[in-house]
Formats: structure tokens, C-alpha cells, sequence
């Protein structure tokens, strides 16, 4: 039986999901078994502004960023990724033969999360506590319906939000979900896709690629990672830890996105030799508000 590939697209601004369904059509086609995973940050931006309710951001004392989630945000979040995103995933899919079924995490309890209890911000200056936000974190995935789904020819295609043990929707990281995800599958390959061509050792020099971080050292490119880049190095060592073989972050953008990563071109993990230091540990800390 085929391997899993579990690939991961990002909501950011200028990504075409044209070409990256039509690619993913031609692996089911032949014969690959592919779990698509998707964020709809942008459109959830530009949704919110539109509703008079702008979107609002958390920063870390880490620098890391995150959106703000209450109720109202919450409900314009479900609209975008669950609505109007996923569902066009769906139908370009099915426009190009692939049997696609579209499920937000919560769908079946497929992404089981926990809310967090508080967050750690930076507000003028100063370090607060946020305890009313509606975020959190996957901790348990319903491989079973994955796999059932998988073995029927399906191609599931997921988004956030996740639910929690006690049934409340959760906001949660569309690149760590795909990560516990892969784990669960156990995936062979993981691709965190978005519209940047990866871990770039400086962020305004696009030709500053990280190509392959075991060589140049986890800590190198812990530090490199800026912004939204953080979650998806954490993701990505995440899977690996969690035993998918190798974790490519790279571009969504231009012909044959997928088939790119798969060879490798952008920020490549491999299954061997990740330490986890005492930062980065307390760096994760900061990012589930723990």
C-alpha cells in the first residue's frame, strides 16, 4: 500500500489553490494516498474587516504571533476555513476526479484540542495574562476515520477549528495540527506549504534558503524563524518526533508547487539527529501559554 503524504497549505496572501488541487489530483490518480490540510488566514482577515470586527493579534514575549479568538472571531474563522475555503477545495478536487470530503477538526471530534488557560502577551510594553481565548492546541487525532476514509479512495481534506474533550470549538495552528496528524497517520512525508520558499537565514533575502536543516543545526534554524515561520519549524519537528520520516517547508506559489517539495526544494527535515534544547523547550512553553 502507498505511503501517506499529508501536505499542508497555507492561508496567506496570493496563494493559488488551482494549480495545487489540479497537482494533488494527479498523485490520487496515481495511486497516492494524500490527507490535505488547509489555513485561511487572509481571507479571514479581509472577512473580518468587511464585518467591522478587524482582526487582532497576540505577540509572545518570544515574538511569537498568534490571532486573537473570541467568540465573534471564532464564528468569522468557521465561516472562511470551513465555508467558503474548504468547500472550494472540495469542488476543485472533484472537478479533477479526486473523491474529496471536506471536515473541519471539530466534524466527528477528528481533531480533539485543548484550550488553553492563559497567554502570555506583550500589551504596551508589558507582559499580560489573556485568559477568555477561544485557542489551543490538537492533542489527539481520529486516525481511524482517516484511515477508513483513505482506504475507501477518499481524499479528506481538513481545517481548523479543533473541539475540545467538553464539545467547544477551538482555534488551532493549521501547521501543528497537520504535523500531530501526519504523526498519527504515520506519513512518510510531511509539506508545510505557504508563500514563502522556506526557512530563510535572512528574512528580506529570499536567496537565503536554510536548504537543509540537520546540516546546518536546529538551533540555526530555531533562530532563523521569524513570525508565523516559528509554528511551522516547531510543526515540522513535531512530526519528526511523532515518526514521519521527513518535513519539507516550502512554496505554494508557481507550477508544480507539490511536486517541488517533494524533491526537496525548500527547508528539508529528515528523521535523525533533532535535539531538543532547554530554549526550545521553553520557547514551546510560551507558545501553548502553558
Amino acid at each position: 500500500m502507498q505511503p501517506i503524504t499529508v501536505i499542508k497549505i497555507g492561508g496567506g496572501e496570493g496563494i493559488d489553490l488551482q494549480p495545487i488541487c489540479e497537482e494533488v489530483a494527479q498523485l490520487v490518480r496515481a495511486g497516492q494516498r494524500i490527507v490535505l490540510v488547509h489555513g485561511g488566514s487572509h481571507e479571514t482577515n479581509t472577512l473580518s474587516e468587511r464585518l467591522g470586527h478587524p482582526p487582532r493579534t497576540i505577540v509572545s514575549p518570544s515574538g511569537h504571533t498568534s490571532r486573537r479568538t473570541d467568540r465573534q472571531t471564532l464564528d468569522t474563522f468557521t465561516m472562511v476555513y470551513c465555508g467558503r475555503i474548504n468547500k472550494r477545495i472540495v469542488e476543485d478536487l472533484r472537478v479533477h476526479g479526486v473523491d474529496a470530503i471536506g471536515l473541519s477538526g471539530i466534524d466527528g471530534g477528528l481533531w480533539t484540542g485543548e484550550r488553553k488557560k492563559a497567554i502570555r502577551a506583550i500589551e504596551d510594553g508589558r507582559t499580560v495574562l489573556i485568559r477568555d481565548d477561544l485557542s489551543g492546541k490538537v492533542v489527539a487525532v481520529d486516525a481511524t476515520l482517516l484511515t477508513m476514509l483513505l482506504e475507501s479512495g477518499r481524499t479528506p481534506v481538513l481545517t481548523p477549528p479543533a473541539v475540545t474533550a467538553d464539545g467547544v470549538a477551538i482555534n488551532v495552528d493549521a501547521d501543528r495540527a497537520a504535523a500531530i496528524t501526519a504523526s498519527k497517520l504515520e506519513a512518510e512525508t510531511l509539506l508545510l506549504l505557504s508563500n514563502v520558499p522556506g526557512v530563510l537565514a535572512d528574512p528580506n533575502d529570499p536567496d537565503s534558503l536554510i536548504a537543509d536543516a540537520n546540516s546546518a543545526g536546529f538551533d540555526t534554524v530555531r533562530a532563523a524563524a521569524m513570525g508565523r515561520m516559528k509554528n511551522k519549524v516547531l510543526a515540522a519537528e513535531e512530526a519528526i518526533a511523532g515518526s514521519v520520516r521527513r518535513v519539507v517547508i516550502g512554496s505554494a506559489n508557481g507550477d508544480n508547487a507539490i511536486g517541488r517539495a517533494l524533491t526537496g526544494r525548500g527547508t528539508v527535515f529528515a528523521a535523525q539527529q533533532i535535539v531538543t534544547t532547554t530554549e526550545h523547550a521553553t520557547a514551546r512553553a510560551i507558545v501553548e501559554g502553558s
